[in-house]
């Protein structure tokens, strides 16, 4: 779809977009349909707002199932076994104290599209993961955040 880059993402992660776009074209595009024949059923067709809605809603879910679709197709399964286990790394698990507020935060390094703040998964690509890459256990380090400069410790870093 948008570009060949490769897209890296844990084979549980795979296997779970993979049952989203499976459920998303099979159950997803009949309930559509149905919305569809039933504003259809509704009688004219150039002013029935019902059905114009429903097309539109058609058009987004297929958006949707092709953005996907494109994820999937140049996913890759992060392979661990290569990278330095004293090192953080995409998939790390790490519990970093912010040295101004005392606070200890535990976040797992992630790629973008597995990235749940929610949930303590971080993407390597934002300021604190981009800061944490490459660090070690008891390293201090400055993160450039959009709140400002962070700065934290690594206390504890468990590898996959």
């Amino acid at each position: 779809m948008n570009e060949t880059k490769f897209v890296y993402l844990t084979q549980a992660r795979i296997v779970q977009l993979e049952k989203e776009l499976q459920s998303l074209k099979i159950n997803g595009r009949k309930e559509i349909a149905q919305k569809i024949a039933d504003a259809r059923a509704h009688g004219d067709l150039s002013e029935n707002a019902e059905y114009d809605a429903a097309k539109e809603e058609q058009g987004l879910f297929e958006l949707k199932i092709a953005r996907l679709a494109d994820v999937l197709s140049r996913a890759k399964v992060i392979d661990t076994s290569k990278f330095d286990p004293e090192t953080i790394h995409i998939l790390s698990e790490v519990e970093v104290k912010n040295l101004k507020t005392n606070k200890v935060y535990n976040y797992c390094l992630v790629s973008p599209e597995e990235a749940d703040f929610q949930k303590g998964k971080i993407s390597i690509t934002s300021p604190v993961g981009q800061g944490l890459l490459g660090k070690k256990l008891g390293e201090k380090i400055k993160v450039n955040a959009p709140a400002g400069i962070l700065e934290f410790e690594i206390l504890s870093l468990v590898q996959p």
